[in-house]
């Protein structure tokens, strides 16, 4: 019964609603925006209010047709907050805080071969950055926040 109490800290912690309730807040974005070489972008991605950063760490991906995504730029808080390897300092995270709003400014945009592309925003909760081990008796098993409330409490046995 070691374990219940970490469980329970953890689970308190990875809780955002009064109830102690774990939700996944879902992002929006708009559907494509065109530009020209040159000029600068603004890509918004929208998190439902009631969800607050630094609770939340919001993380912004870049696809090319064929490829993988790659990381482009993370932020949590204005101390929180950095590029991808390789990703040139124009890609910015400029948030708008009283609108619930990410926003990913690319300055001075390149042309089509370096800069088109599929840009997708995601977040998760600080507590889940990494993924948690939680061990009972000899079994190991990983966790993730969401995974870790829908645990069974274990008897030692």
């Amino acid at each position: 019964m070691a374990w219940a109490p970490l469980l329970l800290t953890l689970l308190t912690y990875c809780s955002d609603a009064d109830d102690g309730s774990v939700s996944q807040p879902v992002l929006t974005q708009p559907p494509s925006i065109s530009v020209s070489p040159g000029e600068n972008v603004r890509l918004a991605c929208t998190m439902p209010s009631g969800y607050s950063n630094p609770s939340y760490r919001v993380q912004w991906l870049q696809q090319k047709p064929g490829s993988a995504p790659r990381f482009v730029y993370h932020y949590q808080a204005s101390n929180s907050q950095g590029r991808g390897t390789g990703i040139p300092a124009r890609f910015t995270v400029s948030p708008d805080t009283s609108n619930n709003l990410w926003n990913l400014v690319i300055s001075g945009v390149q042309a089509e071969d370096e800069d088109d592309a599929d840009y997708y925003c995601s977040v998760w909760a600080v507590c889940i950055q990494h993924s948690t081990t939680l061990r009972w008796r000899s079994d190991t098993k990983r966790s993730l926040c969401r995974q870790a409330i829908e645990l069974h409490p274990v008897t030692p046995g």
